[in-house]
C-alpha cells in the first residue's frame, strides 16, 4: 500500500517548513526503522512542501494507522517536532490517489507558482537520494519515474513548467517596481546551486549585467568561471554583501549567510575604502501613517537594499529587515503574491494527470494479481507436461496428442487470464483470487510477485513456452 504524508505551503507554517527541510536528509532512514510494515519511504522537500512517500506491507484488511503514527513520530524525532503537532498538520494521501498527488507535485500544479519548473527536478533528485540510503522499493521506484515522465508530458503538451514560471522569476517581478534600470543594479548572489543558475539567468533576462557570486561552501571560483560572472573570497564577501543593491540568496547551507552584523561591517568597510554604496534602487516608504515621515527622513540618505530570501531553512537572518535601507523579500512574502493558476493549461496539464495516475493504478492493479496469473499457469503447465509424458509413453509417435493438449491449455487459459485484467481494473482483485481458489485449490503467497516477475504473462515452463507457440 501507498501512503503519502503532505505538508506544504497550503497545510503548514513556514517556520515547521523550514525545521522539516533541514533534516530531510535524515528522514526516511528513520522512517523505515520506526515499523516493520514500512518496506521503503522516499521524502520530497522543497522550499515549500515536505512529503514522505511510504510503501507499506500490511496484510489485506489491516489497518495502517500504527504505521503511519510511527512514520510521523520518525519524522518528529529528526525535525525535533512534536508528533501531535504533526498530526494535525500533516495531510494524508493513501492507495491509487498517491500517484495523481505526485504527479501533480512533479509537473507543478501543487507549486507557490502554478508550474513551477524546479520541481521535476527535486522529485528527481529525491529518488535517487533514496537509491543510496537504500530505502527505496520496486513500486515507489515506479510510482517517482512515472511522476519524472507525466511531469515531462505535461511540460511538453501544455507549457505548464516552461521557462518563466518560478519562484525567481515572481521574485524578480515583485522587485521590478523598485528598480529603473536594471542594467544598473549590482547583484551579488550567494549559492552556486540549481536555484544560482536560474536567478543567473532570470537577472540576465532582466538585462543585469554587473553580477558577482559567493559561496559559503567555497564552490564560488567553479561557478563564477562556468558562468562568466566575478567571484567573491571569503574576506571581501561583507563588503560586497554592503555595496550590492541586490542580493539573491539561494543556497542549502542550514545557518544564515545574510545578517545585519554582516551588512553593517560591511558598510563600515566601504566607508574606510572610500567605495561607493548602492545606488540603483528607488527609495521606498519605510513607516506608516503618523510614523512614515519621521522614518523616511531617518533613512533618506541610508542606501537601498534588496535581498530576496530564496533559501529553505532561511539564509538570511530577519534582523537584515531592521537596517535603515534594507527590504527583505523571503519565501513567505513571495507566497502572498503568486499568481493566480491560467485555468486552460492547468486544467489540460490536471487531465493529463489524472490520465497518467489512472494508469499507474491499471497496471499496479494487474501486478498485484501477477503472482496469482503466474501460479495458474504452472498449475495448468504442470498438469500438461504430465499428460503428454503419459501421452508419448502410450505411443504418440505423430505428436497429434501433444499438439491438441498444448492447444487446448491454451483456450482454457484464454478466458481466466482475460477476466484477471477485467477484475484488476475494477478493482475487484479478491473475487478473482476467491475463485482460483474455489476452482483449483491455489492461493498463492504475496511474496511470490518477486520470483514471478513482473509480467503475469510470462511462461514457466519449456510446455507453456511452446503452448504459447514460443514466445
Amino acid at each position: 500500500m501507498l501512503i503519502c504524508l503532505t505538508a506544504s505551503h497550503k497545510n503548514a507554517g513556514f517556520d515547521m517548513l523550514e525545521r522539516l527541510s533541514a533534516t530531510a536528509e535524515h528522514a526516511a532512514p528513520r522512517i523505515l526503522d520506526g515499523h516493520a510494515a514500512v518496506q521503503g519511504a522516499v521524502v520530497v522537500a522543497t522550499c515549500n512542501r515536505f512529503e514522505a512517500y511510504l510503501d507499506l506491507d500490511t496484510p489485506e484488511g489491516d489497518s495502517p494507522v500504527d504505521a503511519v503514527h510511527d512514520a510521523i513520530r520518525a519524522v518528529g524525532d529528526v525535525a525535533e517536532l512534536q508528533p501531535d503537532e504533526l498530526r494535525g498538520t500533516f495531510g494524508f494521501v493513501h492507495g491509487n490517489a498517491v500517484a495523481g498527488h505526485l504527479f501533480s507535485v512533479a509537473s507543478g500544479l501543487e507549486s507557490v507558482v502554478v508550474g513551477e519548473g524546479e520541481i521535476a527536478g527535486q522529485v528527481r533528485r529525491s529518488l535517487e537520494r533514496a537509491r543510496r540510503e537504500g530505502t527505496t522499493t520496486p513500486e515507489l521506484e515506479r510510482l517517482f519515474q512515472r511522476a519524472s515522465q507525466t511531469s515531462r508530458r505535461v511540460k511538453n503538451a501544455t507549457g505548464i513548467g516552461t521557462e518563466g514560471r518560478s519562484l525567481v522569476r515572481l521574485a524578480l517581478d515583485l522587485a521590478e517596481s523598485r528598480v529603473t534600470d536594471w542594467a544598473a543594479v549590482r547583484v551579488l548572489l550567494v549559492g552556486t546551486g540549481r536555484y544560482a543558475g536560474a536567478s543567473l539567468a532570470a537577472l540576465r533576462d532582466r538585462g543585469v549585467t554587473d553580477v558577482a557570486v559567493y559561496s559559503p561552501t567555497g564552490r564560488g571560483a567553479k561557478f563564477a568561471a562556468s558562468h562568466d560572472i566575478a567571484a567573491v573570497a571569503q574576506g571581501d564577501y561583507a563588503m560586497a554583501a554592503a555595496g550590492a543593491d541586490l542580493i539573491v540568496t539561494c543556497t542549502l547551507v542550514e545557518h544564515h549567510v545574510v545578517d545585519r552584523a554582516l551588512i553593517e561591517l560591511g558598510r563600515v568597510e566601504l566607508a574606510a575604502a572610500d567605495l561607493p554604496a548602492p545606488v540603483a534602487l528607488i527609495p521606498g516608504r519605510e513607516g506608516a501613517g503618523d510614523d512614515a515621515g519621521e522614518a523616511d527622513a531617518a533613512t533618506a540618505d541610508a542606501p537601498r537594499q534588496l535581498v530576496i530570501d530564496l533559501g529553505l531553512p532561511r539564509n538570511v537572518d530577519p534582523d537584515v529587515a531592521g537596517l535603515a535601507g534594507v527590504d527583505l523579500l523571503d519565501l513567505e512574502t513571495i507566497k502572498i503574491h503568486a499568481p493566480l493558476e491560467e485555468f486552460g493549461a492547468t486544467d489540460a496539464a490536471r487531465e493529463l494527470v489524472e490520465r497518467a495516475a489512472r494508469k499507474f493504478s491499471r497496471v499496479g492493479e494487474e501486478l498485484d494479481l501477477a503472482p496469482a496469473v503466474v501460479a495458474l499457469r504452472r498449475h495448468v503447465f504442470d498438469v500438461l507436461d504430465g499428460e503428454i509424458r503419459r501421452a508419448r509413453v502410450r505411443g504418440d509417435d505423430d505428436g497429434r496428442t501433444e499438439a491438441a493438449l498444448r492447444h487446448m491449455a491454451g483456450v482454457l487459459l484464454h478466458t481466466p487470464m482475460a477476466r484477471s485484467r477485467e477484475y484488476a481494473r475494477a478493482g475487484e482483485h479478491q473475487a478473482w483470487l476467491d475463485g482460483l481458489e474455489a476452482l483449483f485449490g491455489i492461493r498463492p503467497e504475496a511474496g511470490a510477485a518477486a520470483s514471478a516477475g513482473t509480467d503475469a504473462s510470462h511462461p514457466e515452463s519449456d510446455a507453456e513456452r511452446r503452448a504459447d507457440g514460443g514466445r
